[in-house]
C-alpha cells in the first residue's frame, strides 16, 4: 500500500513561494543568512527585521554602543526598504516596507537574525448579557453570594493596559491613569475609540468594575478604532512597556492571533525584565499553543468560563494554558461616555480578571518575580470546578483571596503513648501576618504550649507542642488574620 503524503500547509507553501520569489529577484541560489518566517495572516509586503545581539560589531560601531534605530535606518536605506518604526528594549528590530529584491537583500544581510512578515492580530468580543465575574472570583465555589471581598486595592501597583486605549475621562480611573503611549497615528493619542481597552482596564482596576480598584493603569494602544491591528504595532506597545514601567507592574494583553515569533519574543524580553505579563488564551475553540502571545510559556494564560463555571464555547484551551477567569457576560467601563458601561464575552475579559489578581498580589509581594506571581496564582486557584475544561487544560479557576493565610504544616508527629510531647513546625506561605494565634490544643482535655510564636510573618515558621492526657484527635492552633478567625487544621495526631 502506497503511504499517504500529508499536503504541505497553505503558510508552508506561500512561505516556500515566497522564497522563491526571493531568490528569484536577487537572480541567485543566494545562501540566506537569515530565516524568513511566514504569518498566517500576513501584511503584504511589510516585514518585522530582528537583528542579531552582535549587530553592533557587524555595523563597525563600537561593540553595545550602536543603537537600533541607527542600525535600522543603515540597513533599510542600503537594502532599499522604507523605515517604519524600530524596537531596542523588547525587542532588537524594526519594521519596513519591501518588495522581494529589499527583503532579500536583508535576509541576507549578517547582521540580521530573522525577519518575519507582519500579521493581524485580533480583540474578539461580543456584545451580550449581564456581569457576575467579580462575584466569582472571590470564593471558591458556587453559588454565589452577592459579594466581592478584598483584602488591598493594590494602590502602590501598575498595571499597563495594551489594547485600544482608555478613554481618559472615565469615571472609573479618576486619579489613577498614569502616562501611556500610542502606536496608533491618527491624532487620538491613547484615548480608545472601541471600547475594548476601556473595558478591560475597567476590569483590571476600575474604581466599580475591578478587581483591583486603587491601581494606577497605563494606556497602552496598539489597536485603533476596529478590532484587528498589525503585530508590528503591538511590539512597538511592549517595547514602549520594556523601556518606562514602574514596578511593581502588571501587564494585560486581551489579543491575539496565529503563533508568531517576534511578538512571543517581545513579550518574553518583557517578562524577563521584571513585569507579570497576563494575556488571553483566545476565542477559537482550538489549542491555544497555535497562538501569540498565548504559547509564551512564562506568560500567564488565561481561558473563559461562564457563570455555571463551564468553560466558555469559544474559550481556547490546552497545555498552554496557566488557569480559566470569568469571560462570558462581563459588565465593565466604555469607551461612550465618562459613566458609560459594555457587557461583552471573550478571553480578552477573563485575562483582566488575572491581571488585577496579580496586582492584589504585587500589593503585598511588590519584589515577587512574573514566575512566582504566576506560581502563587496557580497555586491559590480553585481546582476541579470548571467543566468541559478541554484537552490538555489545567482544571483551574481563579481565585482571588490573597488576604487568607496559608497555613502550611512542615512536620507532623504522632506520639506513641498516652502524655508524649506532639512537636510540629509550620510556616505561613501566606502574604500578610497572621496577627494572631490562639494557645490551644483543641481535642483533649489537657494541653501544655512549648515555645510557639504567637504572631507569623509571611515565610516565617515556628514551632507548636501540645501534651495530651486524653484520647481523641486534636486540631491546632486556631489563627486570627485581618479580622477573620479562621480554623485551620491540617494535622491532627490520633493519640
Amino acid at each position: 500500500m502506497t503511504p499517504a503524503l500529508r499536503s504541505p500547509s497553505r503558510p508552508a507553501l506561500r512561505g516556500a513561494a515566497l522564497a522563491a520569489g526571493v531568490l528569484l529577484a536577487l537572480g541567485s541560489a543566494t545562501a540566506f543568512a537569515a530565516e524568513l518566517k511566514t504569518n498566517a495572516r500576513p501584511i503584504a509586503g511589510r516585514y518585522i527585521v530582528v537583528l542579531k545581539e552582535n549587530a553592533a560589531r557587524l555595523s563597525s560601531e563600537a561593540a553595545g554602543k550602536a543603537r537600533v534605530p541607527n542600525i535600522a535606518r543603515a540597513l533599510a536605506a542600503g537594502h532599499g526598504a522604507k523605515l517604519l518604526r524600530s524596537y531596542e528594549h523588547a525587542l532588537r528590530g524594526f519594521v519596513v516596507d519591501a518588495d522581494d529584491r529589499a527583503l532579500a537583500k536583508l535576509l541576507a544581510d549578517p547582521r540580521v537574525a530573522y525577519v518575519e512578515e507582519d500579521g493581524y492580530a485580533d480583540l474578539g468580543a461580543t456584545q451580550t448579557g449581564a456581569t457576575w465575574g467579580l462575584d466569582r472570583i472571590d470564593q471558591p465555589a458556587l453559588p454565589l453570594n452577592g459579594n466581592y471581598i478584598y483584602d488591598t486595592a493594590a494602590a502602590n501597583v501598575h498595571a499597563y493596559i495594551v489594547d485600544t486605549g482608555i478613554h481618559p475621562t472615565h469615571s472609573e480611573f479618576v486619579g489613577r491613569l498614569g502616562n501611556g503611549f500610542t502606536a496608533i497615528n491618527d491624532g487620538r493619542g491613547t484615548g480608545d475609540c472601541n471600547g475594548h481597552g476601556t473595558h478591560v482596564a475597567g476590569t483590571v482596576a476600575g474604581t466599580t468594575w475591578g478587581v483591583a480598584k486603587s491601581a494606577t493603569v497605563h494606556p497602552v494602544r496598539v489597536f485603533g478604532c476596529g478590532n484587528s491591528g498589525s503585530w508590528s504595532d503591538i511590539i512597538a506597545g511592549i517595547d514602549w512597556v520594556r523601556a518606562n514601567h514602574v514596578k511593581p507592574a502588571v501587564a494585560n494583553m486581551s489579543l491575539g492571533g496565529p503563533a508568531t515569533t517576534s511578538v512571543d519574543d517581545a513579550t518574553n524580553n518583557l517578562i524577563n525584565a521584571g513585569v507579570t505579563v497576563v494575556v488571553a488564551a483566545g476565542n477559537n475553540s482550538a489549542d491555544a499553543c497555535g497562538y501569540s502571545p498565548a504559547r509564551v510559556p512564562n506568560a500567564i494564560t488565561v481561558g473563559a468560563t461562564q457563570s455555571d463555571d463551564a468553560r466558555s464555547w469559544f474559550s481556547n484551551f490546552g497545555g498552554c494554558l496557566d488557569i480559566f477567569a470569568p469571560g462570558t457576560g462581563i459588565t465593565s467601563a466604555w469607551w461612550t461616555g465618562n459613566s458609560a458601561t459594555g457587557t461583552i464575552d471573550g478571553t480578552s475579559m477573563a485575562s483582566p480578571h488575572v491581571a488585577g489578581t496579580a496586582a492584589l498580589y504585587l500589593a503585598y509581594s511588590p519584589a515577587a518575580s512574573p514566575a512566582a506571581v504566576r506560581n502563587a496564582l496557580v497555586a491559590n486557584a480553585t481546582a476541579g470546578v470548571v467543566s468541559n475544561a478541554g484537552t490538555g487544560s489545567p482544571n483551574l479557576l481563579l481565585y482571588s483571596r490573597f488576604g487568607l493565610f496559608v497555613l502550611t504544616a512542615k512536620s507532623r508527629t504522632t506520639p506513641g503513648a498516652m502524655g508524649d510531647m506532639v512537636t510540629v513546625t509550620i510556616r505561613n506561605d501566606g502574604v500578610q501576618t497572621i496577627t494572631s494565634i490562639a494557645r490551644t490544643c483543641s481535642g483533649g482535655s489537657f494541653h501544655v504550649w512549648g515555645n510557639g510564636a504567637t504572631t507569623l510573618a509571611p515565610g516565617q515558621s515556628a514551632s507548636y507542642q501540645c501534651r495530651a492526657a486524653a484520647s481523641g484527635s486534636y486540631a491546632w492552633p486556631t489563627v486570627t488574620f485581618t479580622g477573620l478567625r479562621v480554623s485551620n487544621s491540617p494535622f491532627a495526631p490520633a493519640l
